[in-house]
């Protein structure tokens, strides 16, 4: 993994190293562009019927939110479905591992996004002991071929890891403590997994050992500085899922009607404050 991040640095994926972080009007600009890009998926998807799903995993503090808000901010979320499953229910919990999310993943037109996913049994789970160390071993040897299944039915299927930094990971968590804004970000399970940083590097290693295949690869984006990794995962991603501009009728707003015998109420309507 070592070697991976070093790479990933030297490339610019978004690792401290090889320049200064990205200042925001930059970013602003850059991601205005990808966001133009990305309307221009949306509508492809929807006419090709083709089936998008993107999985998100990584560290507590990674910025696996912010990427996925960067995605979808522009887009439709009709199209563009964000899935992000709560703890499993007792029912949930005697049922096939992945059959929770199966029902989740796409039909023709959509996106679907899983802000974490089934792999919580590879990371989370493993590691806090919610499962035994035979139900993770089982889940990594099952899951290539349930992924193959899911490409075989025609889902354009991305997987991405972001990895950031000890340093970087304890400063945001640290801001999370000390902002009101972002108290709700922070709960005990991160607090524990924030204590557990060499077995989540463990078990993290199985993952992509067992579950990096030529059918479902991983990509691995470093996302010390977080804006760089967005553009890069969004860049990358544009590139992995064929799309081109679809010709439209040039667009022109037609004549407002004329009021005729409507008049205004004089409804005593209760307007918000302005100040």
């Amino acid at each position: 993994m070592k070697d991976d991040r070093k790479k990933a640095k030297k490339k610019g994926s978004g690792g401290k190293p090889g320049g200064e972080r990205l200042k925001g009007k930059e970013y602003d600009a850059q991601l205005a562009k990808l966001h133009e890009e990305l309307v221009e998926l949306q509508e492809y998807v929807k006419k090709k019927g083709l089936k998008v799903a993107i999985v998100f995993e990584g560290r507590d503090g990674a910025g696996k939110g912010g990427t996925i808000k960067a995605i979808t901010e522009r887009v439709s979320p009709r199209v563009f479905r964000v899935i992000a499953l709560a703890a499993p229910s007792e029912r949930q919990k005697s049922q096939m591992y992945m059959q929770r999310y199966i029902p989740h993943l796409p039909a023709a037109g959509e996106v679907v996004i899983f802000d974490r996913s089934w792999y919580n049994r590879a990371g989370v789970e493993r590691v806090l002991g919610f499962c035994s160390e035979e139900e993770a071993k089982a889940f990594l040897k099952a899951v290539p071929l349930v992924e193959k299944a899911i490409v075989s039915s025609g889902v354009i299927l991305l997987k991405y890891w972001l990895e950031v930094s000890e340093a970087e990971q304890t400063r945001r968590l640290q801001s999370r403590i000390d902002d009101r804004r972002k108290i709700w970000k922070l709960s005990d399970m991160d607090l524990l997994s924030f204590s557990r940083w060499y077995d989540y590097s463990r078990a993290r290693d199985d993952m992509f050992q067992e579950t990096d295949t030529p059918w479902a690869p991983w990509y691995v984006a470093v996302s010390d500085d977080k804006k760089k990794a967005r553009l890069n995962i969004i860049r990358h991603l544009l590139g992995k899922i064929p799309h081109k501009p679809l010709k439209r009728e040039k667009i022109r707003l037609p004549d407002r009607q004329k009021p005729g015998k409507y008049k205004d109420p004089g409804y005593p309507f209760k307007y918000v404050d302005a100040k």
